[in-house]
Order: C-alpha cells, then structure tokens, then sequence
C-alpha cells in the first residue's frame, strides 16, 4: 500500500515510517520544514510539505494514498482550544477526502478518558463535538465507517518512550525533578499511568493498519499501570535526588502545567488488543528506560 503519514518525522512517526517501510508499503510523509522532509527522506519515504492547517496539503495525501495514518497533534498546552480545533478541522478534511473509499484512516486517539478505572478496547470515548479533548475526533472518526471510511482509532498510552526521550509528558516531570532538586509524585503516587515503548507501538500501528477491522479501537499499551510514585523513584535515582510526595494543593507550584494530568489515575488495558493482533511488546519497560539514562543524560 501506498500510505499517507502526518507527523511523519514526529516522535511516534519516525518509529512508524520505518516500519512501513521495512513491510514493503510505501510512505507518503507530511513535513512542514527541510529538515523534517530529510528525516522523512532518511528513512525511505517520500515528504510532502505541508502541515495540520494546510487542509489543501492533508486532502492531496490522502488522494494520493491508499491508506492514511494521523499521528500529527500540535499538542500545544498553552492553548488546548487551539490543538483541538486544529485536529478537528484536519480529521474533517482527512475524511471528506477518503470518504466512500473504503480505505484505511487509522487516528491517533488516548485511552486517558475514565480515570480511576482501567480503562479497555470495548469503552467508548464519551468525547464527541468540537470543543471535546481533540476536537473529538476519535468519534467523528469512528462515525465515519458509516460514509465508507475504515477507520481505526489507535489509543496511545499517554506515555510512548523510548531512547532519546518522548516529547511529551514524562520530560516535564524530569524538568521538574531538576527544578526542584527532587522527584514528586502526588499524593501517595498510588495513581497509575500505562505506557509503551515506541518502537513497540510502531509493530503494533503497522499490524492493525493492515489487519483491523473497521471501527476497531486498538490499545497501543504495554504497561497497563505504572504508578507515579515508582516513576519518581526511578527519576530520582537516575537524577541523583529523594523522591518525595507532593500534597495536591502544592502541585501545582512543584509541576506547572503537567500537574493536573500528573495526579490522575489512567491505566488502560491491553488484553483484547495483544489477543487480537498477536502482539507481545519485547523492548524496555518505562522504569528500565528511565534507569538507562533515557531521559535524564
């Protein structure tokens, strides 16, 4: 298959695109800058500059493709409005343009939408409509099998690590941890986090582009739920500083802006996932990376 990628050269993308690759699919990447497009070169495909609010760029990948992968989000936390709104607008675009096809369109989704309760593949996201987290996109989505899209929604852990780092929360928890000279959880760091090694998630997006069925929701977690407080601990080891608990009240101060998605408790299972594509992730843990100097070097 010929497969348009967003965020080709992002974090998960760059794990994703190779893999691609390597099954004998041909990649179509969207890059916004030279540098990204040399990545996406790098790596075996093919870049087409364009980006989230280029919806022109978005409908001409997706022509050209006979599957689509989104994995692009500008994730900026200063502004969620703005992130949400420029995901929904680029999944509305992603989807007129395949609709009818009957060709693949696999979204990135998350699974952080009950916490306190594990959280599995047969949950529905309740988030729906433009103002929802992500624009709601997972269930814009997932309504459009309806309109002769195969989509599949591809439920990351909040946490896709790997050497080098993930860009995203557990370096703000780093950050942190140095700013602080000490590594907090909240609470009693009971609360749980699930994860996964990127290039673990990479086999996985691969196998469910080619085999799932449409409007599948697939669990890209390894780790069901790592508690923060073991987290910390490993931080703190690999920083050379105690892990403490921090009082809620006082998050706010220790964290910034990571500190109310920090305190949550967010497992999310992986059982009918691992069943259902025979995976069996084999590359380090979170704690092991973490310990390797992954995130602290």
């Amino acid at each position: 298959m010929r497969v348009f990628v967003t965020g080709a050269s992002g974090w998960i993308g760059s794990a994703v695109v190779p893999e691609l690759v390597s099954a004998g699919h041909s990649v179509l990447g969207l890059v916004r800058s030279d540098a990204a497009a040399e990545r996406v070169r790098g790596a075996g495909a093919e870049p087409l500059r364009g980006s989230l609010d280029d919806l022109g760029s978005l409908r001409s990948g997706a022509e050209r493709a006979d599957a689509v992968i989104h994995l692009a989000n500008k994730h900026d936390w200063s502004n969620p409005a703005e992130s949400n709104r420029a995901e929904r607008a680029a999944v509305e675009a992603l989807l007129d343009a395949l609709e009818g096809s009957g060709k693949p369109f696999a979204l990135a989704a998350g699974t952080a939408f009950a916490p306190g309760r594990l959280v599995t593949e047969d949950d529905a996201n309740p988030a729906s409509g433009p103002d929802a987290p992500r624009g709601g996109t997972e269930a814009l989505a997932l309504d459009a099998v309806a309109r002769g899209v195969h989509s599949i929604s591809l439920r990351f852990a909040p946490t896709v690590h790997g050497a080098g780092g993930e860009h995203g929360f557990i370096p703000q928890v780093v950050e942190a941890a140095r700013r602080n000279g000490a590594a907090g959880y909240v609470g009693d760091g009971s609360n749980r986090w699930s994860a996964v090694h990127r290039r673990d998630a990479a086999v996985l997006v691969l196998r469910a582009l080619e085999t799932a069925s449409a409007g599948s929701r697939v669990h890209v977690v390894a780790e069901e739920g790592v508690t923060t407080r073991e987290v910390a601990e490993a931080i703190g080891a690999a920083l050379g500083v105690p892990a403490v608990s921090v009082a809620p009240a006082d998050a706010g101060d220790h964290f910034g802006w990571i500190a109310g998605f920090w305190g949550l408790d967010i497992p999310a299972s992986n059982a009918l996932t691992r069943e259902r594509f025979d995976w069996t992730p084999a590359h380090p843990t979170l704690l092991e990376d973490i310990r390797s100097g992954a995130y602290t070097c």
